[in-house]
């Protein structure tokens, strides 16, 4: 049951840096060299498809880690499925704080309700998004390792 635990939770997490490492090198600048409003529009379908489903992914990988750590503890790679556990809350801290509140804005506008400043705000985006990417591909590698 263990190792059932420790892969469900590694391939959840795996994917997840997929999904998110995708937005941040292939999806985003596909809708940035869109014409006119298409790549403004775009990000925000994709804010409020992907908002509605990464809360439950980012925390439900957050919580199978502790699960797995606690589940595991006297089994070999403890430290690392902590260390992972620590890095997806700080993802977790990260969404909350800096990029949702973003998203949340962002994901209404249209180009006839859009703030001045819309572009500096997806910029900001962006760079709080290629931080985290970094971060969830740091707890990924972690719990791969601890499977070895």
């Amino acid at each position: 049951m263990l190792t059932a635990l420790e892969v469900f939770t590694t391939v959840s997490v795996g994917v997840m840096v997929g999904v998110e490492f995708s937005v941040a090198f292939v999806m985003n600048p596909i809708f940035s060299a869109l014409p006119e409003d298409s790549g403004q529009l775009a990000r925000a379908h994709g804010g409020r498809m992907l908002g509605a489903v990464m809360p439950f992914w980012y925390i439900g990988s957050l919580v199978l880690a502790g699960i797995w750590a606690v589940a595991g503890r006297d089994h070999g790679g403890t430290g690392l499925v902590v260390t992972a556990g620590a890095l997806l809350l700080v993802s977790v801290l990260m969404s909350v704080l800096l990029l949702v509140p973003i998203n949340n804005r962002s994901k209404t506008w249209t180009p006839e309700n859009r703030p001045a400043d819309w572009k500096e705000q997806e910029k900001r985006w962006d760079g709080y998004h290629y931080a985290r990417v970094a971060v969830i591909v740091a707890a990924f590698a972690l719990l791969v390792t601890a499977l070895v």
